[in-house]
């Protein structure tokens, strides 16, 4: 039998992540005391769709480049990690009855939200990977897609949100060191409510957040970076383990960078 994967809730940074030394490193240093996962099913702030969709299970599908702007060794990165079809398989058996029925999209890639963090976690890129769209922003129906998805950590999958624990691109100046100034109030007042309210286990604040946390409209202009924590809480709430241990804390050009473990 398959050890009882976690569940993660990661800020997964932008491509010049793999510049920061210290995140990387923190990212490493976490996989490493994971247990190998058969399989590891993404999902990404970047990937909104309706009927709720999974990625290609075709070997070599090229990556989504989902950014702009940057220089180019940034849209050379590659990530082959091996399909995952028995994967999609199980998450349509979970998620099949849903209004619309699950959906594949057999072009689309790993968005960065997926390959970014995981270049870093999983360099080898010998655990199948696949992506899960979220079909909506509703807190409630998100995290119900994550309690239909719970079994899959019996069966041997790390089931990861991708997102940013704050997310405001108007405090994003590339051309700054990102650890050269302190964060803005709002993000650093954001962080230590999440940190104490995700740490206590309080999933009716945090799907509440917009009413619930300081700031939260500033740090989150839209709610899609926060949103993946939904479906992991979810994910995690059936088998009690909605207390998150911070694992990554700091900040990123202005941006909260805490990361969770549930369980």
């Amino acid at each position: 039998m398959d050890t009882r994967q976690p569940v993660i809730y990661l800020s997964h940074g932008a491509p010049p992540l793999a510049d920061d030394a210290t995140w990387t490193g923190e990212l490493a240093a976490w996989s490493s005391g994971l247990s190998r996962p058969r399989s590891i099913l993404v999902i990404s702030a970047h990937w909104e769709q309706a009927p709720i969709s999974v990625s290609s299970t075709t070997p070599n599908t090229p990556l989504l480049y989902d950014f702009w702007g940057f220089p180019d060794r940034y849209y050379e990165v590659t990530y082959a990690a091996p399909p995952a079809p028995e994967l999609a398989r199980s998450v349509a058996g979970h998620l099949g009855d849903l209004g619309g029925g699950l959906h594949q999209d057999p072009e689309r890639g790993l968005d960065h939200g997926a390959y970014v963090p995981l270049v870093e976690m999983f360099p080898e890129a010998d655990v199948p990977v696949l992506q899960l769209s979220m079909p909506t922003l509703d807190p409630q129906t998100l995290f119900d897609v994550g309690r239909r998805l719970a079994p899959l950590r019996d069966e041997g999958t790390l089931i990861v949100g991708s997102g940013f624990t704050t997310h405001n691109l108007a405090w994003f100046t590339p051309s700054r060191d990102a650890s050269d100034a302190p964060p803005p109030q709002v993000s650093a007042e954001f962080d230590a409510w999440a940190a104490e309210t995700v740490g206590a286990g309080d999933v009716d604040a945090v799907l509440d957040f917009l009413d619930k946390a300081p700031a939260a409209h500033e740090a989150h202009p839209r709610t899609e970076h926060w949103a993946p924590l939904y479906v992991a809480l979810g994910a995690a709430a059936e088998t009690g383990d909605v207390a998150g241990r911070s694992v990554i804390d700091g900040f990123w050009y202005g941006m909260s960078k805490r990361s969770w473990q549930f369980a």
